[in-house]
């Protein structure tokens, strides 16, 4: 499949790099760079070693058309996360190198970006303090980092049967280009360290937000680029797009451990992130989260594991239902295979949670339940949580 969009193209420049420890047996030298579009050109000492059309990927972000890896049986794509944004940061205006000049307080910084010849696209990233641990149109090296951790702990792609998108690489900015780049800001500066994720994907298209295709806008075009043509390989997506999300929605139980005392255990949380923005699906319907910046590991006493656990699944259930309510209403409409809503979802549950190791569905009367079990076995914790009332 290719990766559709808007063409950016961007100039790669040697760099150092921190990679993956589970990647680092893959021959990944080449990926010793950062990319930078047109715009920033003049901020940058070194020449540029290769150019590359890309594709939009969010609004920071840019994707290669052509995949670059397989990982368990997927094809994967190359995403880069901090090229600069295209849109100013308070108001409608292109952020673009004229902006970029009056926004910065570098007297040589203006004067690289006037004497400039002109620019192919506008697109910057600046040193304006942003989303705590980021600069505004790139990324700092604490988002950075931790999605390099989580990254760490999956086989490749998998963490418990919870799919994420993994960063191969985390690519330095030389400290002139980021100090040139941090001079430009509006109200506050960041400060950190500026970095590139180099993370592999296995589409562009999102669940609802930041994606111009997404499953919950367009699930028609989604039918269409995924080449859905039957009602067998429709259920099928369906199957695995529920089994990837259900797994999202109980990760705590799935990744939890012994804390640092007998009543303490701990285990990954969504902060900052949501399924409906910040992950990904591919063309098999498997759902693969592709921020992991906010996905962190969280301490939690006895007594609060079962909130979490339940807290974890509502805060993305209705993303989740709401997609597949998308999706099953486009099978419907192309195949004629009409069937009750809570009928047809207990069945494609039944499907997709039937090798789930930590969650089964229970009969209770007129209920369906998932029955969420933990990786620590703890039976006392098993937590039960409505599915479906028939």
């Amino acid at each position: 499949m290719r990766i559709n969009g808007s063409p950016v193209e961007l100039e790669a420049f040697p760099a150092e790099t921190v990679t993956n420890s589970r990647f680092a047996d893959r021959g990944l030298d080449s990926l010793n760079v950062f990319y930078l579009p047109s715009s920033m050109r003049p901020l940058v000492d070194q020449e540029p070693t290769s150019s590359q059309r890309f594709v939009e990927d969010d609004n920071r972000g840019a994707i290669l058309p052509e995949p670059v890896a397989t990982l368990d049986g997927q094809p994967f794509y190359l995403s880069v996360k901090g090229i600069g944004s295209t849109v100013a940061p308070y108001s409608w205006r292109t952020l673009d190198r004229s902006l970029a000049t009056e926004a910065s307080r570098d007297p040589d910084v203006r004067d690289r970006l006037t004497r400039a010849g002109p620019e192919l696209s506008g697109r910057f990233i600046t040193g304006e303090l942003w989303l705590r641990g980021s600069p505004y149109g790139g990324q700092g090296w604490e988002h950075a980092s931790n999605a390099l951790r989580v990254s760490e702990r999956a086989d490749p792609t998998s963490i418990h049967g919870f799919r994420i998108a993994p960063v191969v690489k985390i690519a330095r900015l030389p400290l002139p280009l980021a100090e040139r780049l941090r001079s430009i800001y509006w109200y506050r500066q960041f400060r950190g360290e500026i970095v590139q994720e180099l993370r592999l994907v296995p589409s562009n298209v999102r669940i609802y937000f930041h994606s111009r295709t997404t499953v919950g806008t367009n699930a028609r075009h989604v039918f269409d680029l995924f080449e859905i043509d039957t009602d067998a390989r429709a259920l099928a997506f369906e199957s695995r797009f529920l089994r990837s999300t259900v797994a999202m929605l109980t990760l705590f139980a799935r990744s939890m451990r012994p804390g640092p005392s007998a009543d303490v255990f701990r285990g990954l949380d969504f902060l900052d992130v949501w399924l409906d923005k910040d992950a990904v699906v591919a063309p098999d319907g498997s759902v693969y989260f592709v921020d992991l910046e906010g996905v962190e590991e969280v301490s939690v006493e006895r007594a609060g594991v079962q909130e979490k656990i339940e807290d974890q699944v509502y805060r993305s259930l209705y993303e989740l239902t709401f997609a597949f309510e998308q999706i099953e209403e486009e099978r419907q409409r192309r195949f004629g295979q009409s069937v009750a809503r809570s009928s047809q979802w207990e069945s494609v549950l039944r499907v997709a949670l039937r090798d789930d190791r930590y969650v089964r569905l229970r009969e209770n009367g007129s209920r369906v339940e998932f029955e969420i079990r933990n990786n620590c076995q703890e039976e006392g914790l098993y937590t039960r949580f409505q599915a479906v009332d028939r």
